[in-house]
């Protein structure tokens, strides 16, 4: 029985790890590396890191705000992203990801990671 509970726990636990998710507040005009640079840089814990995953992006307030893709501070990609809209982008591994709030309010996000399956 204890054998079974720790197998359970363990799987659980795994999967929590796999879609760690985090919760962001923009202030007006904000932008914040989510990902990309490395620990203690990052604002996320992205359990890929150092491999291709994808980002999940939900604009859980209502203003608009910027998905921002950058690799060695080159722009490759901005995404609009709308109020209560969810976006998964690619996300190479060499590559930086950005939210840029706009100046009219607050900016409410989760982010996530997901696997690319082979």
């Amino acid at each position: 029985m204890k054998l079974i509970f720790a197998l359970l726990s363990l799987i659980l636990f795994t999967s929590i790890d796999a879609f760690t998710q985090t919760t962001f507040e923009l202030e007006p005009s904000q932008s914040m590396l989510v990902t990309g640079k490395g620990p203690g840089q990052d604002g996320t814990i992205n359990p890929f890191a150092g491999q291709n995953c994808f980002a999940i992006v939900e604009n859980t307030g209502r203003m608009q705000f910027s998905i921002r893709i950058q690799k060695k501070g080159e722009i490759i990609k901005a995404i609009p992203i709308k109020g209560g809209e969810t976006k998964k982008i690619k996300l190479l591994k060499d590559q930086e990801l950005y939210l840029d709030s706009n100046e009219k309010g607050k900016v409410d996000a989760v982010v996530s990671y997901e696997a690319i399956e082979d």
